[in-house]
């Protein structure tokens, strides 16, 4: 039987609990079990005045911003709205029913400014790593590393051909334009100085052109993630311009801040072919870390069966090739490219020697070896192993921690611009991506208490 429904709005008073509303199975009530503010306001001390109106309390934007990348709510004004009217979030937020949430121009300001200054962020990121380490999730022996594309707020059909750029005044003006400029000057510029871009933002210069993202053509920062292969936990995050190069000088960052930072050192690391850079290599085994990196040979590589440099005898102490009919090619010690040796043959020694047909059609024969040869020698023998075989497996944890990213966070275009508003979303999205793995081990959720 159909029947009018039962109940008004009339009531004057109510008798609410707000815990009570939040069920116990709640994401944000499993979050707010493992998650620790309590240190967060003397750490921003010294980033608030003393006089004047009371500022907004800092844990309060902390646990709003964790709720806006938890529930793909980037938007400042939104996450405002939202807070307003969900009883979970303001229960996380520790809000009462006639608590005013802030003004969203307010946390804008305050995200940009002292937080940014603080660089708060990656503090919270790294206390979040600090007690997965504490409840065993962090098994410290074995690393991955990896970078994922994320578009840029900077649309493709409104670029700058080639790199040169005649800045105004009203542009230099403009934060992430500020930032560009100040990078070109720094140590670690964000251009590879080997190659040119070939396009460039008018917005967000520090975005690369790139065609590895989600469209044939974009602008994008990389999202690098150095992981703990035990449990996929982000030890740490780095934004990147999109180029193959400064990812790679990305995981040499992250290795030596989470040594830093957590007193953790891998004794492997597992990596796709773009980190198998004869200096990456090297690094990392002259730091005693195995590299479980792809390789290729290059001794191997030959043209109408002639011989290759597997054919040749290296050796070490006179540093020079003996070739296949016993003649020695030495080098002159001249690096070219950065990376690569050339062994030169006598050209008397080539011209009366029979195995030339099978050798070289040139007038002498040259073997080239890379200055890091050793390290991509001693990383091949690792690929023959079991371990290697082990770490090829377990390295796609960091590829699923990507696609968490992108399909179930949302963060396939990024909100803020330039590389510091890049690392600001990174760091809050990998923090989110913790959280949800440490309540996984913690088990469940702490009773409601009854109200009393």
């Amino acid at each position: 039987m159909m029947g009018e429904r039962q109940g008004s709005q009339d009531r004057l008073f109510y008798e609410f609990c707000l815990e009570d509303r939040v069920p116990s199975d709640h994401l944000l009530r499993k979050i707010d079990a493992v998650l620790d503010l309590s240190w967060l306001r003397a750490e921003l001390s010294p980033y608030y005045s003393h006089t004047g109106c009371p500022s907004i309390d800092p844990e309060l934007m902390i646990r709003m911003l964790l709720i806006g990348y938890c529930y793909s709510i980037r938007s400042e004004r939104r996450l405002c709205r939202e807070v307003e009217l969900n009883l979970a979030y303001r229960w996380f937020c520790r809000l009462g029913l006639e608590d005013k949430v802030p003004d969203h121009s307010s946390l804008s300001v305050n995200r940009h400014g002292r937080f940014r200054e603080s660089d708060i962020l990656r503090t919270v990121f790294e206390e979040v790593v600090c007690n997965s380490m504490k409840a065993g999730l962090v098994g410290g022996e074995g690393f991955a590393v990896d970078a994922s594309v994320i578009e840029a707020d900077a649309s493709r059909f409104k670029r700058i051909e080639g790199a040169v750029v005649e800045w105004t005044d009203k542009e230099r003006a403009r934060g992430p334009v500020r930032e560009y400029l100040m990078a070109l000057e720094s140590e670690n510029p964000p251009l590879n100085p080997k190659q040119q871009p070939k396009a460039m933002s008018p917005i967000d210069p520090g975005a690369a052109w790139t065609t590895r993202g989600r469209h044939k053509v974009m602008f994008g920062y990389s999202l690098n993630y150095l992981i703990d292969m035990e449990n996929a936990v982000i030890l740490d995050v780095e934004a990147t311009p999109t180029r193959i190069t400064k990812e790679v000088d990305a995981t040499e960052t992250m290795v030596e801040r989470v040594e830093e930072r957590f007193a953790l050192k891998p004794d492997r690391i597992a990596g796709d072919t773009a980190y198998g850079t004869g200096k990456m290599l090297d690094w990392l085994v002259k730091r005693e870390i195995d590299p479980h990196v792809l390789v290729r040979d290059q001794s191997e590589v030959g043209a109408d069966g002639k011989f290759v440099r597997a054919d040749f005898h290296y050796d070490r102490e006179r540093d020079l090739y003996t070739c296949p009919g016993g003649k020695e090619l030495k080098t002159s010690g001249t690096v070219y490219d950065g990376t690569t040796l050339k062994y030169v043959a006598k050209r008397s020694d080539c011209g009366r020697c029979p195995l030339k047909p099978k050798c070289t059609a040139g007038r002498e024969r040259r073997v080239q070896r890379d200055v890091n040869q050793d390290a991509r020698d001693y990383t091949q023998e690792l690929m023959r192993t079991e371990a290697y075989e082990v770490s090829a497996v377990e390295r796609k944890k960091i590829e699923t921690l990507f696609g968490e990213v992108k399909r179930n966070l949302g963060l396939t275009r990024l909100r803020l611009r330039g590389l510091s508003g890049a690392r600001d979303e990174f760091l809050l999205v990998a923090t989110v991506q913790n959280l949800k793995r440490l309540i996984q081990h913690a088990g469940p959720a702490p009773p409601i208490p009854m109200a009393a």
